[in-house]
């Protein structure tokens, strides 16, 4: 099992539950399909990541992960300065946003993948100017979709969460466990998870 990314959120999701894998980060750019739904946009890029891994692993099956925050149908990527970091705070104080989490699992040599994607809604606390303030210095929301870590230091700012947490985090555990199990990737027995050829 491969996971296409380098975000150590996901990696450590998965290494909690017990599944063997590698990282192989994709080469792929995260670019802004014109007139993309939040949901298409993370399916398309999870997918791609995937695929460009699985090129050149086409013995193993890959998994794919792509996250955003969307607010008022603007989508919410990384932050790539202090000031998009602070918008983006500036936008999601007091109210309600959606994070999406696209998944793939794919195995090239099988000719088998499969899609998804998991959405949830956020409610996050007002924010004062010096709270906004002090989470952009800790560095917390430089790597992160929306611009903030739910399960980090940017926990104090999260007043409710309907559905999937894990979702939020990067990856929608629950839903690729059960994708996993369907694809044939994997099995789970009283001694743990294996990976299947």
């Amino acid at each position: 099992m491969i996971l296409a990314s380098s975000s150590p959120r996901r990696y450590e999701l998965l290494r909690q539950i017990g599944l063997p894998f590698d990282v192989v980060p994709s080469r792929v750019t995260e670019d802004f399909g014109e007139k993309e739904t939040p949901r298409g946009h993370v399916i398309r890029l999870a997918e791609a990541k995937a695929l460009d891994v699985g090129a050149w692993n086409t013995d193993r099956w890959v998994i794919g992960a792509d996250t955003i925050v969307c607010i008022n149908d603007v989508i919410f990527g990384k932050p790539k300065t202090p000031g998009e970091s602070m918008e983006m705070l500036r936008c999601l104080s007091g109210q309600e946003h959606r994070v999406f989490s696209g998944f793939s699992v794919q195995h090239v040599g099988k000719g088998q993948g499969t899609n998804g994607a998991v959405e949830t809604v956020v409610k996050m606390k007002n924010l004062t100017a010096e709270e906004m303030s002090w989470y952009l210095k800790t560095g917390e929301p430089s790597d992160k979709a929306g611009g903030y870590a739910i399960q980090g230091m940017g926990a104090f700012m999260i007043e409710s969460i309907r559905g999937s947490y894990t979702n939020v985090v990067g990856l929608p555990m629950y839903e690729l466990v059960q994708t996993l199990i369907r694809s044939g990737a994997i099995s789970i027995s009283e001694s743990g998870i294996q990976v299947l050829e």
